[in-house]
């Protein structure tokens, strides 16, 4: 590409001179008429610029004609480089099947984005319920201020990748908006709200997550994850799992979302040095300390979130610290696996009614997804393997061979 642009300067700096066009503005006998024939072409196949010439005055007529060919050569360059899909802001902008929304819709489905129709909050985004004018309930996500400025063109790029992607254990992105001051993304409304909110919001009159839909949802979020780094290209790195971006639909269906806006990698990428985001107690130790991502942060991510589906705690809770535990539940749920209390790492909402060599399997799992080296942890596509019955305790097993011969 770099090759292109250069191309493309050398090109513009042979037909528009500063100095030509002010001899051009000299002459006070110049015509247009007289300077190009009808041969003067732009040939893109060669990025060769012909200009026919009357054989008579070569230097006016000459310097004339690449002045009046420019545009025609600036137009053809730019309509066989630009791409099949571009950015304006124009009403008739679409990425894949998104629709692009005006700003009005939107304020208009939120009641202005209003504080009553706030679903949830992060440190970048609020999420709004919202009415469509056609009846359909949507979720509106609207990016803070200091994610737009500057941030346009990757906003655009982003958008264009992620329209792609569809599977039934991922967000879908139904469409956007975007102005000089707005960036929003429209996402189907999801019935049940997310994981995070059901273990640990809801309402008295709402049932708790029983243990059958809790193993749905960890097998659902697995397939997901996992075809987000080994089904898109590039691969996409979510950087922020947790039990607060999974979702749940009328079916109680787990659905990966906010990761509209996640870390594209080129599929020969095995990982990238980026600002650091995420949340606390999900972000991956080498991720915290370098700033490099990979697959395998995500994969951290999980197993958190895999031990919050079965404790219902929060990965981080100073709360903790006031019964002597420790503020993060990955080290809390070790130190009781020393202690072989596993009756007291299960949520207690749950009251006993779940199947025991599961949840065990199900630790085994998540421990095995936080192991401190990177290497060491499974990929996504393992994860749902085992997750389908196919070998937790026996990589539990190897692990901890491999844990006693370190030590």
């Amino acid at each position: 590409m770099s090759k292109v642009y250069d191309d493309w300067e050398r090109l513009v700096g042979a037909v528009l001179k500063r100095e030509e066009l002010r001899q051009i503005a000299l002459w006070p006998s110049f015509s247009s008429s007289s300077s190009i024939s009808s041969d003067s072409r732009f040939d893109p196949s060669s990025q060769h610029v012909s200009v026919a010439n009357n054989a008579t005055g070569a230097t006016r007529g000459g310097v004339a004609a690449r002045l009046f060919a420019a545009p025609a050569i600036a137009l053809a360059w730019y309509r066989r480089r630009k791409p099949e899909k571009h950015f304006v802001d124009g009403p008739e902008v679409h990425l894949g099947q998104l629709k692009r929304f005006s700003l009005r819709e939107l304020q208009v489905a939120s009641d202005n984005f209003s504080n009553k129709n706030i679903l949830g909050r992060g440190g970048f985004s609020k999420v709004y319920k919202g009415r469509l004018a056609d009846g359909s309930l949507v979720a509106v996500k609207r990016l803070k201020e200091e994610r737009i400025q500057g941030g346009g063109l990757q906003f655009q790029i982003k958008l264009e990748m992620i329209s792609t992607v569809v599977h039934r254990n991922l967000l879908r992105l139904l469409g956007f908006c975007m102005t000089t001051t707005e960036r929003l993304l429209v996402y189907p409304y999801m019935a049940n709200g997310s994981v995070a909110s059901c273990l640990r919001e809801r309402p008295e009159s709402q049932a708790p997550l029983d243990w059958p839909i809790r193993k749905r949802i960890a097998l659902g979020s697995a397939r997901g994850l996992a075809f987000l780094h080994d089904n898109c290209d590039p691969k996409i790195i979510h950087r922020d799992v947790k039990a607060a971006n999974i979702l749940l639909d009328e079916d109680f269906e787990a659905v990966v979302g906010n990761f509209g806006l996640a870390k594209l990698m080129e599929s020969k990428d095995t990982d990238v040095t980026t600002a650091v985001c995420g949340t606390i107690g999900h972000i991956a130790p080498e991720y915290l300390s370098t700033g490099r991502c990979s697959e395998k942060t995500d994969v951290f991510g999980y197993g958190v979130m895999l031990l919050e589906f079965i404790t219902g705690q929060r990965a981080f809770d100073i709360a903790r610290l006031s019964s002597g535990n420790d503020v993060m539940l990955l080290d809390w749920v070790r130190g009781l696996l020393k202690e072989k209390r596993l009756e007291t790492l299960v949520d207690a909402d749950l009251q006993g009614d779940y199947v025991e060599e599961e949840v065990e399997q199900l630790i085994q799992l998540a421990l095995l997804c936080t192991q401190s080296s990177p290497l060491e942890r499974p990929k996504m596509s393992e994860v749902v393997r085992m997750l389908e019955g196919d070998g937790v305790a026996e990589r539990w097993e190897d692990w901890q061979k491999e844990e006693m011969l370190r030590q």
